[in-house]
Order: C-alpha cells, then structure tokens, then sequence
C-alpha cells in the first residue's frame, strides 16, 4: 500500500501571498473591493509557530498593540529563550512582573504543562487539517476559539483560516458592507464562505480597512 499523501495547505508566507489573495478577493466581493481602495494592502502579519507564538497570543490577548509589545518584551526578556520548561519554573510573582494577568499566567502553565506532557504536540500541528489543529488547541484550559483561529492565521499562515469571533473584524465587515453597526458571530461566519479560499487575507484586509478607517474619522495619522 503507499504512503499516504502529504496534505498541501495554501499558506500566506510573503507579501505577494498577501497580495494575490487581494485580487482574487477584489474580484469577488465588491465591498472589500471599496475597503481595499480605501485601506490599501493589509500588511502581513506572520509570527513564529510553537510554543513561542502561541505564547505570544496569549500575551496579547485583549491588549492594544503598544501594550501587548510591551508586556512581551518584558516577558521574553525575563524568560529568554521562551519555552515551556521556563514558563513552569518561574514563580506567579515574576510573571506578574512581567505585566502579566491572573488568567494570562493560568493559560501559559496549562499550555506549558500540555507541551511538556506532549498532550499538545505543536510541532505536529504544522502539517495538521485547520479542524484538527482547531480541536487540539482548544483542548487545552484556557484557549478558546479566537486563540485556537489566530494561531491558524498568524503562526501557521493557513490561508483560509478566518476568525468569526473577533470584535474588530464583526465591525470591520459591517462598516465595509454597510450592515448596521456590527455583524453577529454566525453572519460574519455565512459572510466570509464567499471569500474562500482566502478568508485569511480577507481577515487582514478588514483588520486593516477598520484602523484607517477609524484614523479618518478621528483624524489621527494612521
């Protein structure tokens, strides 16, 4: 019998990646077309796979940019490199230190112990299905759906991967297609089927159009 095939996922790893998912999103949507020729190319936005970048997401939840860099730079510097094995070692106190929350440092040992157990194995996830990386993830305490959709888009670069769930991108499409004031979960979901297979840069596209369109309004340089 022969070896199974080696699934191929379309992966965003470059900005012509990033640009030609625009195209192919320009051409069959016309309201991201009217956020494109608004925003321009999103940027795009990739970070390490493994521990360290799902570690970064955690970090960053719920935090502006400026805050979320700063905490990480004083959490990487205290852990440096950044592992599991530190994570577990390092006293409540000095996370807090470092800028982190109650609930944050929770999540970090919870991934940190299920690496370590290898009941998360994130180095077999890189070739994995988006769903079965979607499950594994959240199996863990603590990391839910939005974290689970984010590491598929920014650590992995899964073109396709979209996060529903995420405030920023529900206003983001409501604003761009002139539908009230923020799309619910589920209407943001149906929304993006039409976006296949480039719902990730559709993603980036929006997160995008929705900060220079909040700079316009306020008169803020973008």
């Amino acid at each position: 019998m022969p070896p199974a095939k080696k699934q191929v996922y379309r992966l965003i790893e470059t900005e012509d990646d990033v640009r030609s998912g625009v195209r192919s999103l320009r051409r069959k949507c016309e309201f991201l077309r009217r956020a494109h020729d608004l925003s321009g190319d999103p940027p795009l936005r990739r970070n390490p796979s493994g521990f360290e970048g799902l570690a970064r997401i955690i970090v960053g939840q719920q935090l502006s940019v400026a805050s979320a860099t700063a905490i990480w730079g004083r959490f990487e510097q205290t852990l440096r490199p950044v592992s599991a094995a530190k994570v577990l070692k390092a006293p409540d106190d000095v996370l807090r230190a470092a800028g982190l929350s109650g609930g944050k440092i929770r999540t970090l040992r919870a991934i940190s112990t299920a690496v370590k157990s290898r009941q998360l194995d994130l180095d077999a996830l890189e070739g994995a299905p988006d769903l079965v990386v979607h499950e594994s993830l959240r199996e863990v305490s603590g990391i839910g759906p939005w974290t689970a959709d984010i590491y598929l888009m920014f650590c992995l670069g899964r073109a396709d991967a979209f996060a529903s769930g995420d405030l920023a991108l529900q206003i983001a499409a409501a604003m761009a297609a002139e539908q009230g004031e923020r799309l619910t979960l589920a209407q943001l979901e149906e929304m993006s089927e039409r976006w296949r297979p480039w719902r990730g840069v559709a993603a980036r596209l929006l997160w995008h159009y929705y900060k220079v369109a909040k700079a316009q309004r306020s008169g803020a340089p973008v």
